[in-house]
């Protein structure tokens, strides 16, 4: 029997080629993006899931109180980790983490002949014992002891001395000044990591050339513990809350609170809400996961609906099987058979299409993805999916033609109950509703894109480049600034501690005439160089910039406008305040300019001049259309004054791009999906028009009898489906809207959800259905009212 149900499946495949395709293709499309958003899902929740120490490991953050509004975020105090496993018991180790070089840039090191470029952080002592950073050599305890320690990666050492086992014990020059000792060697850091670095210095070395650390109102770097396996994670909390308190004096009306995260979950919930870790990258996973189901729904609707349009060429086999003596069970098994058949053809073209399409995916996410086919547990998600897709695709269809009533069938007439009817209905309606989810949430987020490429920053990030400020230009930017200058091509030259696209590091030891001494305001803090406005393109508000014509400048500040607001002066120029002890007035107000993502509302900023500071980056202001030849000619003046150094560059709106690459490859991903889900609707919706027509063959042989016109029979039927369509649109609009308006809420600058998004979703999909159904109810509509009228 089974045989034969096999034949007998595997014939009528053969027989209705074009059908099988369809359904074939539907389900193989909706399996085959399945399975590459399960992969990215399971890298995702993967991230930093390595660590063997990850059920002890936490982040310290920390959130600021007042006017009303909360601040929460990563960067701590400098000395923090050192008091916490100090002061508290529960705490085994604890280590800071701050970049080497700001981020996005990179610190120069040479060994003998061999020069390159190099990422890293500091770390505290504790780091490799607390994180699974495996060592090749060295000892964990002793790595980071000393201020001239430097662990490297496997890549480094190979790069600079030829293998991991010849780096040990090694010196290699740190940005031309300085002389480290290797005293480890640990694996490079795998792909699933949050943070990826090539080495890794002493947290001494940090502290040493950073005396601001020592001053408890300034944050930057980051903290993390590891708390002892008996520890109760909760209590430690409630210690660390008011932690901060030890050390600075509590203010009534405003507080500062300390808070853990275990690390593992950082990846994904790096978005704080009232103070509190609440979203992030989850949402993304959370989204896809849902869309992963709905692609496999659609598929599988879409699989019901072509089958049971194919059930009028296989209702008089059915009545015949019924007469001759066949339960409903044996053909519910028959049909559930043929279903999982061509599910499983499906499945392997499915698997065939996600290796094909996967290198284009990890180009598309950034990942480096593989189907682990060496994995037992991959091959019973597989079978799952499989076994899955197969019973509810063919769940409905076997039900339904094993229902048909064998007398009605046998007479010609092939009439399902109003109730199935419904349900089919239903289902198209679901997958368009779907769709329009899909389509509307594509334009949002493409339009948020687009504004974040184009909003205005408050400054111009074209034809500005950065370069790293190390070796001989640390001590000659002063000469460098005026040979560029001269350059062709070149506008103007200025410098910055960081990078205009982030400036981390705040501080709270800023103070005025008439400051409220609760006033515990955080202020976003720059150093810059002379012509910074000009380099900037950055516009006054009021007063000027720093200049060589007043000498008191280097005691003089820039604010903006939000800083301003915040000090309260009406005419700031010429009023005074102090930052870190030094008085000196304002000389210039900055309208807003955004310092780092748009997903952060626009903080205080302070800025003062030190033409001598000793890192940072150079900005250069390039004349447009002139870029490539600035560029060579500030390489070989690099090359000249720096020779020891690689001449590295970068362009600002590059960099600033870098700040939403999850937000990009979301919009990618919701792009293709949104299409995919469209089309997989449509080849359902093709599915029950077929059907409906045969259902109204007669009908419409009645009707062109009475004298209906072709455009008239084309109407009725494409009106019919019309209407389904609006239904989904009914029901799709609001979700979509509801949905969209919840992800805008992670930005601070968004776009608004406007009605043109909806009427243009509308008219696609109306239209995308429309030319979907016209096809078949044009064919009814030109059928010969003799044929469907003939008595079989």
């Amino acid at each position: 029997m089974l045989r034969n149900y096999i034949k007998i499946a595997w014939r009528n495949l053969l027989r209705n080629k074009i059908f099988s395709t369809i359904n074939m293709s539907g389900l193989a499309l909706g399996m085959a993006c399945s399975m590459l958003i399960i992969l990215w899902l399971q890298d995702e929740r993967g991230v930093d899931g390595f660590h063997a120490n990850g059920n002890y490991l936490y982040q310290v953050y920390e959130s600021q109180f007042y006017d009303g509004k909360v601040g929460s975020g990563y960067t701590t105090q400098g000395l923090l980790a050192e008091e916490l496993k100090r002061v508290i018991p529960e705490v085994q180790y604890a280590s800071g983490l701050e970049y080497v070089a700001p981020p996005g840039t990179a610190s120069t090191f040479k060994a003998g002949e061999q020069a390159g470029k190099m990422e890293g952080y500091y770390a505290g002592a504790d780091f490799l014992r607390m994180f699974s950073y495996p060592l090749l050599h060295g000892n964990p305890l002793t790595a980071l002891n000393g201020l001239t320690d430097i662990a490297i990666s496997h890549k480094m050492a190979t790069f600079f001395f030829g293998s991991p086992e010849k780096a040990i014990g090694k010196t290699i020059r740190f940005e031309n000044k300085e002389d480290l000792q290797v005293t480890a060697v640990f694996q490079d850091v795998p792909a699933n990591s949050s943070r990826h670095f090539d080495f890794l210095r002493s947290w001494r070395a940090f502290v040493a050339v950073n005396n601001w650390v020592n001053n408890w109102s300034n944050t930057s770097p980051a903290t993390f513990v590891q708390l002892r396996q008996d520890a109760d994670p909760d209590k430690v909390a409630a210690k660390m809350k008011d932690f901060i308190y030890r050390y600075k004096t509590k203010a009534e009306g405003e507080r500062i609170e300390l808070g853990i995260q275990p690390y593992p979950e950082t990846y994904l919930h790096s978005v704080f809400k009232n103070g509190v870790p609440d979203g992030g990258r989850i949402e993304y996973v959370k989204l896809f996961t849902l869309v992963s189901i709905f692609i496999l729904l659609i598929a599988c609707i879409n699989f019901m609906n072509l089958t049971t349009a194919q059930s009028a060429k296989r209702a008089k086999e059915v009545g015949l099987r019924k007469v001759i003596g066949a339960g409903r069970s044996s053909l519910v098994s028959q049909f559930m058979g043929e279903a999982m058949l061509l599910t499983a053809c499906a499945f392997v073209v499915a698997v065939l299409l996600a290796l094909l399409l996967l290198p284009a995916f990890n180009t598309l996410t950034g990942k480096h993805l593989l189907l682990p086919f060496t994995k037992p547990l991959f091959w019973l998600s597989l079978l799952a999916l499989l076994l899955v897709t197969g019973v509810v695709a063919g769940s409905y269809p076997a039900l339904f033609l094993s229902s048909l009533n064998p007398v009605r069938v046998l007479k010609g007439g092939l009439k399902a109950g109003g109730g199935t009817a419904w349900l089919r209905k239903g289902l198209v309606v679901f997958q368009f509703a779907l769709s329009i989810i899909l389509m509307v949430s594509m334009i949002v987020i493409y339009r948020q894109m687009n504004y974040i490429q184009t909003k205005n920053l408050g400054y111009d990030r074209e034809n500005l480049v950065y370069i790293p400020i190390e070796g001989n230009l640390i001590g000659h930017y002063a000469h460098f600034k005026e040979e560029a200058s001269r350059l062709p091509g070149i506008l103007s030259v200025s410098k910055m501690r960081n990078t205009p696209t982030i400036i981390e590091h705040h501080t709270g030891d800023v103070a005025w005439a008439g400051k409220d001494p609760n006033d515990l305001t955080s202020f976003a803090d720059g150093v810059v160089g002379y012509d910074f406005v000009k380099t900037m393109k950055l516009q006054l508000q009021a007063g000027r910039d720093f200049s060589r014509e007043f000498g008191a400048d280097s005691i003089a500040y820039l604010l903006n406008e939000t800083a301003v607001k915040k000090i309260g002066y009406k005419d700031p120029i010429g009023q005074m305040i102090t930052w870190r002890g030094q008085p000196g007035p304002v000389i210039g107000v900055l309208k807003d300019f955004h310092f780092t993502s748009i997903h952060q509302s626009i903080d205080p900023l302070i800025i003062r001049l030190d033409e001598n500071w000793s890192w940072g980056t150079i900005l250069i202001r390039t004349r447009a259309g002139q870029t490539k030849e600035a560029i060579a000619a500030l390489e070989k003046l690099c090359g000249s004054l720096n020779p020891g150094f690689p001449f590295t560059y970068q362009f600002s709106d590059q960099e600033y791009t870098k700040l939403y690459k999850s937000e990009q490859v979301v919009s990618s991903l919701s792009n293709y999906f949104a299409l995919l889900a469209i089309f997989i609707s449509c080849l359902g919706l093709f599915g029950l028009a077929t059907f409906t027509a045969a259902q109204r063959t007669k009908e419409i042989g009645v009707r062109k009898v009475l004298g209906a016109s072709i455009p008239n029979i084309t109407a009725m039927l494409s009106g019919d489906f019309l209407k389904l369509i609006l239904v989904a649109m009914v029901l799709g609009f609001p979700a979509a809207w509801l949905l969209m308006n919840n992800w805008l809420e992670g930005f601070a600058y968004k776009i608004d959800i406007e009605w043109w998004m909806f009427a243009l979703t509308g008219v696609v999909i109306g239209c995308i259905a429309l030319l979907t159904v016209s096809y078949q109810s044009v064919k009814a509509a030109l059928m010969n009212p003799v044929k469907s009228l003939k008595i079989e």
